[in-house]
C-alpha cells in the first residue's frame, strides 16, 4: 500500500529547502519521485528515492529526468539497458521522462557515457510523433 500521508510529508519538506544541487546533463542523482498514481514509477518505501538521469537541464531549477526501474524489460521501444557501474545492469525507463524541480534530487551517484546517452537520446527521439 501506498503511503500517500508520509509521501506528502516528505514533498511538503523538500519544497521548503532553500538551495537546489548543482547539477548536469547525463549525471544519475537519486531523486525523491515519490508515491505515484497507477503505473507512474514510485520512489523506494522508505525515503520515496529512485536513479534518475537528468537529460536535460533548463536552468539551475528544473530538468528532465528519466527514472530507472527494477523491472528487465526488453523492449528498446521504451527500455534502454546501460551500465555505469561496473558490473550492473541499470534500466532507462523512457515512456516515464518527466519535469522535476532540482529541490527532489537527493544525491549524485554517477553519470552515463557518451555513448550511451548519445544512444537513449536517439532511442528517445523514436518515441516523439
Amino acid at each position: 500500500m501506498k503511503d500517500f500521508q508520509r509521501w506528502h510529508k516528505k514533498k511538503s519538506h523538500i519544497d521548503s529547502l532553500p538551495k537546489r544541487p548543482f547539477f548536469h546533463a547525463r549525471e544519475i542523482w537519486f531523486c525523491y519521485v515519490g508515491a505515484n498514481v497507477g503505473v507512474e514509477q514510485n520512489g523506494n518505501k522508505e525515503e520515496f528515492l529512485r536513479p534518475v538521469i537528468i537529460l536535460k537541464k533548463f536552468n539551475n531549477e528544473s530538468f528532465w529526468a528519466i527514472p530507472f526501474t527494477k523491472a528487465r524489460k526488453h523492449d528498446p521501444k521504451y527500455y534502454f539497458p546501460f551500465s555505469f557501474l561496473k558490473g550492473i545492469v541499470s534500466t532507462a525507463n523512457l515512456s516515464q521522462l518527466r519535469l522535476v524541480d532540482a529541490r527532489r534530487l537527493s544525491r549524485k551517484i554517477g553519470e552515463i557515457s557518451r555513448e550511451d546517452f548519445e544512444e537513449l537520446t536517439k532511442r528517445l527521439r523514436a518515441l516523439l510523433p
